[in-house]
């Protein structure tokens, strides 16, 4: 008998208010244990000390900040739901005279056949598909993470693979700092970095905690960049575990600006300038260019 791990989705809801609360102290924790326990003290030593807190402090402060932004920009940015009355440009033939439509096998998104979702009570648009833990379909449906509190789709991913990324720097930035400090604890007390036992005890913890998501986060970085590379989701990959024939993959090129948009200079923030939402519909995440629509169909397709 398989598990409905959906029952538990009222669980996932209060789990992951929990998570937000965590990641601030985790981030809080590590911001003691590098600034205030180990670079921030450094500053006022003089000569080369002073100049690489300062480097290493400048650096933690701007990748935080970036965090930060990524990080809240998930949270609240909706990820994208089907407008109310949505409807789909398409010609919807009758089966057997009735007029009850059905949902296309999982994961056939990438069809131009009409999916209509009953817990919803409304037709889906493609690349969508339902999140039992919001209670709605999502448009571009990447997966639901709890610790964002929220969905990952089209309106939010980009803000979402940045703070990935931000956080892969941020931690391997503080993982490389605090290793000297690390290494105190396997010397005999001969070591030239002089702390006080309970900064030693959270700069360990720290560094463990850093190494850890770094290393985590990296292989999970890596995943959504080939997702991208495909322009595919984490959930049309898994379903049809054909995400290298996607009918949506344009090239690596128009893959990457159809989730980051054209404009280089914003690239790096969860932001999309006026021009960009204008001018490509596949950020809104309800019309998405196909390779059959742009070149001759595909047979295979």
């Amino acid at each position: 008998m398989a598990w409905n791990v959906f029952k538990f989705c009222t669980a996932l809801r209060a789990l992951g208010s929990i998570m937000i609360l965590v990641v601030i102290g985790i981030i809080g924790f590590t911001y003691y244990a590098l600034v205030v326990a180990n670079y921030g003290p450094s500053l006022f030593l003089g000569g080369f000390d002073s100049l690489l807190s300062l480097l290493v402090l400048a650096l933690f402060h701007f990748l935080l900040i970036m965090l930060l932004w990524s990080y809240f920009s998930v949270v609240v940015t909706d990820p994208g739901g089907v407008p109310p009355g949505w409807r789909p440009e398409l010609d919807i033939e009758k089966s057997d005279g009735n007029q009850e439509y059905t949902s296309l096998t999982v994961g056939d998104s990438s069809s131009h056949i009409v999916r209509y979702c009953r817990k919803c009570n409304q037709y889906k648009p493609p690349r969508s598909h339902h999140c039992s833990v919001c209670g709605r379909c999502i448009l571009k449906m990447d997966h639901h993470c709890v610790w964002v509190v929220n969905c990952v789709g089209a309106k939010n991913y980009k803000s979402f693979l940045l703070f990935l990324f931000y956080t892969f720097l941020e931690t391997t930035v503080v993982a490389i700092s605090l290793f000297p400090v690390f290494l105190v604890f396997f010397t005999d007390g001969d070591s030239d970095v002089t702390v006080s036992p309970g900064s030693l005890a959270a700069t360990f913890v720290a560094f463990v905690l850093n190494i850890t998501f770094a290393l985590s986060v990296l292989g999970f970085l890596i995943m959504h960049i080939m997702l991208v590379a495909r322009n595919t989701t984490t959930i049309e990959a898994y379903e049809k575990h054909t995400a290298p024939n996607s009918p949506y993959n344009l090239g690596r090129k128009q893959n990457f600006e159809q989730v980051f948009g054209r404009d280089k200079l914003y690239w790096f923030v969860p932001l999309y300038t006026e021009d960009d939402m204008k001018t490509m519909p596949a950020l809104g995440g309800l019309d998405y260019t196909s390779r059959s629509e742009e070149s001759e169909p595909l047979q295979s397709l």
